[in-house]
């Protein structure tokens, strides 16, 4: 964290007056986690693309293979095909969960950079007039910060392919157009 704390910190002092640099600085620290969490997201994908591939096959194949036996009347073959396509459908679940679940670890960096910084300040939360620590209004900026991104993700280059990408296997075709 003391090799990150310089480049952090400018975050920090933007306007000049503390407390703006704070709420600004700490949108733009969340904006960053997002950054940095999608990219690893983008990567883990690349990475596991030909292993989620075979999963959401797999898992075709079993559907097809279920109705198949369902309409020819076969329960026992169509017990033991629903058994391993719920089997495939688990592992892609957990691996899709997984893949959304890179996306939250800079956050705990991010906090752990702010504890050591602002760990003994609360500060009035604009327009409500209670106060709050960091932690609380980094995830009400985080919050918003995904908010955002999720808004322009479309318009970044790098981003625009790999979500077009990630949302056709959303959508369970698994890459298959």
């Amino acid at each position: 964290m003391q090799v990150l704390d310089p480049f952090l910190i400018i975050l920090y002092r933007i306007t000049g007056d503390p407390v703006t640099d704070y709420y600004l600085g700490t949108f733009l620290l969340a904006l960053l986690t997002v950054l940095v969490g999608e990219f690893t997201i983008s990567l883990v994908f690349r990475i596991n693309k030909d292993h989620l591939d075979k999963l959401n096959a797999r898992v075709e194949k079993m559907k097809r293979l279920s109705s198949e036996a369902s309409a020819l009347g076969d329960k026992e073959g169509y017990k033991a095909v629903n058994k391993e396509g719920n089997e495939a459908f688990g592992q892609l679940f957990f691996n899709k969960f997984g893949l959304s679940a890179a996306s939250l670890w800079p956050c705990f960096f991010a906090l752990e950079w702010m504890q050591t910084r602002f760990s003994e300040i609360d500060l009035p939360l604009p327009l409500i007039g209670l106060e709050i620590n960091y932690f609380f209004f980094f995830v009400l900026c985080y919050i918003g910060a995904r908010i955002f991104f999720g808004r322009i993700k479309g318009r970044l280059p790098y981003f625009k392919g790999i979500q077009q990408t990630l949302l056709t296997y959303e959508k369970g075709d698994g890459g298959q157009k």
